[in-house]
């Protein structure tokens, strides 16, 4: 098609310009680009050129966007689908990043009555729709890359698992396999509530226990930051993202 076309040289022009020093450097300082071999660090940082380029950035709440908050949030949304066969989270067109966690307001009745709550919110992901950041957490994230808790694998984990517009815990792509991700997530996933109901310490995070979706989101940040203890812990479960993922994320780090 025209547009496909189009975008497509227009990548190719991009790519063919050299790497911005500043991103580089950025670069050099995350561990996520520094565990990668040369070939996967090569070809996430054009992932990031082409990403960082295509959506559109917008800060909050006073946060002034520079190429330090792109590169970062680019850079791990980019390792999750270094392997995939992608279209940059087509349904992401826009990443608003706000200082910290911001207020959310949430209307609803209560006793024949309008109520108005206000909660803190680290980040939030809606289907077609804009993904919403904490830069703080975001940073916490990469400053603690190793404790299977990722803001940005999280929201984007959330992305992907829309692309077919439903958030159910199961990414499109793994349609083939529909059955065995459903038995898994539904034991895996009870198992983890029963776990946070008795107050026993887990290795994904209690949140997970939410719903589908949310577990799916969790299980994508442990997958990426402790990959062997999920596969000792939870190795069906390990089995079924690194298939997805098309990355054997504990075998590369024996």
């Amino acid at each position: 098609m025209p547009f496909g076309w189009w975008r497509s040289r227009k990548r190719r022009k991009l790519l063919a310009e050299p790497f911005p020093a500043v991103w580089q450097r950025v670069l050099d300082g995350l561990d996520l680009y520094r565990d990668l071999d040369t070939g996967d660090r090569a070809r996430l940082g054009d992932l990031v050129r082409v990403f960082a380029e295509e959506k559109r950035w917008e800060g909050c709440g006073g946060l002034a966007m520079t190429d330090e908050v792109r590169v970062v949030i680019s850079a791990q949304a980019c390792r999750m689908i270094l392997r995939l066969d992608h279209e940059y989270y087509r349904r992401v067109r826009s990443i608003l990043v706000y200082p910290a966690a911001y207020r959310q307001r949430s209307v609803g009745t209560r006793g024949g009555a309008v109520n108005t709550d206000w909660s803190a919110n680290a980040g939030e992901s809606w289907s077609g729709g804009p993904i919403v950041l904490s830069w703080a957490d975001v940073e916490r994230g990469e400053h603690h890359s190793h404790d299977g808790r990722n803001l940005v694998y999280h929201e984007f984990a959330h992305a992907l698992d829309c692309l077919d517009g439903w958030a159910d815990g199961i990414p499109p792509t793994v349609r083939g396999v529909h059955a065995e991700w459903e038995r898994v997530v539904a034991r895996e996933l009870e198992a983890l509530r029963d776990d946070v109901a008795q107050g026993h310490r887990t290795l994904l995070d209690p949140y997970g226990a939410t719903n589908p979706a949310e577990f799916f989101a969790v299980s994508t940040e442990c997958f990426f930051e402790r990959p062997r203890d999920l596969r000792h812990r939870h190795p069906e479960l390990y089995g079924l993202l690194a298939d997805f993922y098309r990355q054997d994320l504990a075998g590369a780090a024996q």
